[in-house]
């Protein structure tokens, strides 16, 4: 199998399927490994991460290179974290904030095999709390399902995000509004978004993550 660069530093695509360059050989999510010319390639599920359903569905910027220094919001369990982790490569590093407990620990034990994450138990509704254990950021990317998820990421932006630098938000609909159309509740957010950021691209993420969307914001 050739593997072709997919534009983006570290990411790769196999007809319709996401591969990163991986830091190791370890599987940790159960995905799939291929080793091609001694190199390790994660496959990347677009139906368990925003970010790979965006870049399937045509993204044409992500901001994401070697050496960028992430605030990644609703980390989760650590899947996306894990492929980022790829992306930006021992050279750049990854603040991952979740208020769950259990999912911290996890992000624990990821982190002891990844060295350029650091695992944060924290609310991303209060970005001061968390001042003294970040630095400003060149990503800030938000996976938090919330009514208020798009004030969470303006307040993370304004407070961490470096100027000329990029913004992601894998926006749930339901979880702002359930009696809404997801697309209203897009046009909606574009219209909060753009009020205080500039938009670069936007995909309705669709099928592979049902009444989703991810903005790539840059903050001027």
């Amino acid at each position: 199998m050739k593997l072709f660069n997919k534009k983006f530093p570290n990411i790769f695509i196999d007809k319709k399927k996401l591969y990163t360059k991986s830091l190791d050989k370890n599987s940790f999510f159960e995905e799939k490994i291929v080793v091609e010319g001694g190199v390790s390639y994660r496959e990347w599920d677009p139906k368990r991460s925003k970010l790979a359903a965006g870049l399937l569905k045509g993204l044409s910027q992500i901001g994401f290179k070697e050496g960028s220094v992430v605030l990644y919001l609703g980390a989760s369990h650590g899947y996306t974290v894990s492929f980022v982790s790829d992306i930006v490569g021992n050279k750049g590093f990854i603040f991952a904030i979740d208020i769950a407990p259990q999912v911290t620990r996890d992000l624990v034990s990821l982190a002891e095999q990844r060295k350029n994450i650091a695992p944060i138990l924290a609310d991303c509704n209060h970005p001061e709390e968390y001042k003294e254990l970040v630095t400003q950021a060149d990503i800030v990317y938000q996976d938090i399902a919330q009514k208020n998820q798009v004030q969470i990421f303006l307040k993370n932006c304004n407070a961490y995000l470096k100027k000329d630098s990029f913004g992601l938000l894998a926006l749930k609909s339901r979880s702002i509004d359930v009696t809404k159309k997801p697309r209203d509740v897009y046009r909606q957010v574009m219209k909060e978004l753009e009020k205080r950021i500039t938009i670069v691209d936007y995909r309705v993420l669709d099928p592979y993550e049902k009444d989703h969307s991810l903005f790539i914001v840059k903050k001027k």
